[in-house]
């Protein structure tokens, strides 16, 4: 693995440990402010918490989006390929903080809306990236794979999927990206994230919390896209 894609993770980490300590340059910069660092919790927890909301949005907006994709591409079913994508489409178009809006009043505040605004979000790169990968499976290797004997199931299992790893990895890796970015939000429903001093401090005036939050969202969003980087590659290296 090379070290290129490790340096945002880095620069995260180093961001998320030195933060703690950065209350004087903090307070160089916003001399106004009363409390320039966030102290009300620790970054750590917030971003392990933040970390959690990303992972238990990813797991369900992976398995609809590849789910929604295998089934939109099997035979007969280009209808339901333009029903899916358009769903999962107005799904994402709608501003995360109004399906938070939305899910509060049906599921209260918390951690549930936040997870259903991010699964609404994660799913559409993953349907896209499924089906235009398993439309792009060559139709010579399908009917070598036919005239052997296979079944549909297995051709999907060991002939179609296999080639369209790829994609369908990079789909999920825009997908995570988007995810740790739009986390942030789940503050809106009182969701505990690194979006939590962004929220803080808009409430209390305060532009240092501000900065802090959003600093170290950003620095995640890039760490995670370095890091799924170098485990995308090598597959993409290794397949046909």
């Amino acid at each position: 693995m090379r070290l290129a894609p490790l340096l945002p993770a880095a620069l995260f980490l180093a961001a998320l440990l030195a933060l703690p300590l950065a209350g004087p340059t903090f307070g160089a910069l916003f001399p106004d402010v009363a409390e320039p660092l966030y102290r009300r919790e620790s970054f750590i927890a917030l971003t392990l918490s933040h970390a959690w909301l990303v992972l238990a949005s990813l797991v369900p907006a992976a398995v609809t989006g590849i789910g929604l994709g295998v089934a939109a591409t099997r035979p007969g079913a280009r209808e339901m390929r333009v029903i899916a994508d358009a769903l999962v489409g107005f799904a994402q178009a709608v501003p995360p903080v109004a399906i938070i809006a939305i899910a509060v009043p049906v599921v209260g505040f918390g951690v549930t809306p936040s997870l259903i605004a991010l699964v609404c979000y994660a799913t559409l790169p993953v349907l896209r990236a499924t089906t235009g990968a398993l439309a792009t499976v060559p139709t010579d290797v399908l009917d070598a794979a036919r005239g052997s004997g296979m079944t549909p199931r297995q051709m999907l299992f060991q002939v179609e999927l296999p080639l369209a790893a790829p994609p369908i990895l990079a789909g999920l890796r825009v997908a995570a990206v988007l995810a740790v970015a739009t986390a942030a939000v789940g503050a809106v429903a009182g969701a505990s994230c690194l979006g939590t001093p962004i929220i803080a401090g808009l409430v209390n005036g305060n532009p240092a919390w501000v900065v802090q939050g959003a600093v170290l969202t950003g620095l995640m969003a890039f760490a995670v896209d370095g890091l799924l980087g170098a485990l995308v590659r090598p597959v993409s290296a290794s397949s046909p």
